[in-house]
């Protein structure tokens, strides 16, 4: 399972680069499985991809067109999505995006996620055969009519919520 901590990560996107360029040969951040968000107003950046929630909520898809592999992570089939969305409407954390003709979500790299070696800040680490994987029941309670850039948003600003406090009694 993947693992960030906020508060290593600087919003350098090398993560997204290599995110996109290890599954298409192309940077784009568009097309990667990472998305770095920026909280402007309180100065901090993290990354937000597929953290094999709990519920799966993704796997909601019509067509089935979404499994679980072997490392727990979301595989998407191209041949069976018909692009309906169901799947980015579920994510409470916008970690599912389609965009064009294609469904992008964090699939591990088969194993040696490449956004881990390339965050040299330590942000992103990866914890391979984890049993324990988090609940999103809360956050989705709370997501549920935002669109993936949005859920992005809120997901990072609940997480920072404890470093701010923490900032604030430091500083105080």
């Amino acid at each position: 399972m993947i693992r960030v901590d906020i508060n290593k990560c600087t919003g350098c996107k090398k993560c997204e680069s290599v995110c996109a360029f290890f599954h298409t040969g192309r940077i784009n951040n568009r097309i990667s499985r990472v998305k770095v968000t920026n909280l402007y107003e309180i100065g901090i950046d993290g990354p937000v991809m597929c953290i094999q929630c709990e519920e799966r909520y993704c796997l909601c898809c019509p067509v089935d067109a979404l499994s679980i592999g072997p490392l727990g992570q979301v595989i998407v089939s191209p041949t069976l999505c018909t692009l309906c969305d169901a799947c980015e409407k579920a994510c409470p954390i916008g970690a599912i995006e389609k965009f064009k003709d294609f469904v992008y979500v964090c699939d591990l790299c088969g194993g040696y996620p490449r956004c881990v070696e390339a965050c040299t800040e330590g942000a992103i680490t990866y914890e391979a055969g984890s049993k324990k994987f988090p609940s999103l029941v809360t956050i989705k309670k709370e997501t549920n009519k935002m669109n993936p850039s949005q859920k992005r948003y809120f997901f990072l600003n609940k997480l920072c919520s404890e470093i701010r406090k923490k900032w604030r009694r430091v500083h105080a």
